[in-house]
């Protein structure tokens, strides 16, 4: 087995965990190569990445074309995507070693050349006023939003920004998408989860729009934009049972009452 350890520079603390996953990679006898996360490349059994979600989403998005199970050892903030944390790094190579790990497939979106593991995030070029958007779905029309933005997003992606923008939590295996829109100007505009299957399409009569994919990526200034489900699976690696619900609880604090 051949694994690839991706590192971002950008990250605090990624050599010393670096150094870690090497030694312990080294004592199990298993073959690696450190990667920087913006020289990407194929040829692994296996991926590590070092960093946070950021780091994943990236990682994910370029190994999806291969198959390649990715597993997120987490150094960010929040590390929602992340399967480990750096006192775990003994336990991950063991699971590699003897391939005990478990992977789960992820839906992913995918608009022109680009592919999103979590979401697309849509706005109008000028950032002082709300924009008007129109939705349709299957070259249906829907409906008009006046709103700072819109996501459409993966249940991978709705633990991200579409909860902070009010949307809803969703299984990450469920088949289906969410459109959410940001600040909408109106009482009734609500979060819509469709089936997987569905082609979106949003244009603007007012402005270009802008579109950031998974929050790193942009798209220039275009009139229409449209998103279908991507025919990629981002293969995520768990370590033991993956537990959705004990996520929630431990990392989004979900359910818990605050202190005094």
């Amino acid at each position: 087995m051949k694994v690839a350890i991706v590192t971002n520079k950008n990250i605090t603390n990624t050599k010393s965990v670096l150094s870690i996953l090497e030694n312990e990679l080294q004592k199990n006898a298993l073959d690696y190569c450190v990667i920087d996360i913006d020289k990407l490349k194929s040829g692994f059994d296996f991926v590590c990445a070092i960093g946070g979600d950021g780091t994943i989403l990236k990682t994910a998005r370029f190994y999806a074309e291969f198959g390649t199970p990715i597993l997120g050892i987490n150094l960010g903030r929040l590390g929602f995507l992340s399967q480990s944390g750096t006192s775990e790094i003994e336990q991950v190579v063991r699971h590699i070693k003897n391939q005990t790990y478990k992977v789960q497939k992820r839906t992913m979106l995918q608009s022109g050349n680009y592919t999103a593991l979590n979401d697309f995030v849509i706005k109008g070029c000028s950032c002082t006023r709300t924009s008007k958007f129109s939705l349709k779905i299957n070259d249906k029309f829907v409906c008009d939003y006046i709103a700072d933005g819109i996501i459409i997003s993966t249940p991978t992606g709705s633990t991200a920004y579409g909860l902070s923008a009010g949307g809803p939590i969703l299984y990450p295996n469920i088949d289906c998408l969410v459109v959410v829109p940001i600040c909408p100007h109106t009482l009734t505009a609500r979060p819509l989860v469709i089936p997987a299957s569905e082609k979106i399409t949003i244009s603007s009569m007012d402005e270009l729009l802008n579109v950031a994919i998974d929050g790193q990526e942009q798209s220039g200034k275009i009139s229409e934009v449209n998103i279908e489900l991507s025919p990629k699976k981002a293969k995520l690696a768990f370590l033991g049972e993956d537990d959705f619900y004990s996520i929630l609880r431990n990392k989004l604090h979900w359910g818990i009452s605050p202190t005094d």
